[in-house]
């Protein structure tokens, strides 16, 4: 495993947090919670097959790459955040000029 480099402020914060210094104050009805959501946020339950272009796999490819993760996982996220409203398109509303 790669070892991340910590700045001063990020080591004390580990520090301390090894050390005790810091208790949670989850309830175990919000841990359930979000333990939950994680699982279905990550459950991947149905397959789809899509036809694009090879310059747009390529591109996806080539992303994912930058990122260190698969391909795959790129696309659906990509879809993800577009679904739950998180990600626009951002040449949406302009207006074409001509």
């Amino acid at each position: 495993m790669k070892k991340v480099k910590l700045d001063k402020e990020e080591q004390e914060l580990l520090d301390a947090l090894e050390s005790g210094e810091f208790e949670s104050d989850l309830t175990p009805s919000r841990r359930e919670f979000i333990e939950e959501s994680a699982k279905q946020t990550f459950k991947k339950d149905k397959r789809i097959n899509i036809r694009i272009s090879g310059r747009d796999l390529l591109g996806i490819q080539r992303r994912a790459m930058e990122e260190g993760i698969p391909y795959q996982t790129l696309v659906s996220s990509i879809l993800h955040k577009y679904v739950s409203g998180s990600l626009h398109d951002v040449t949406a509303n302009k207006a074409v000029v001509k």
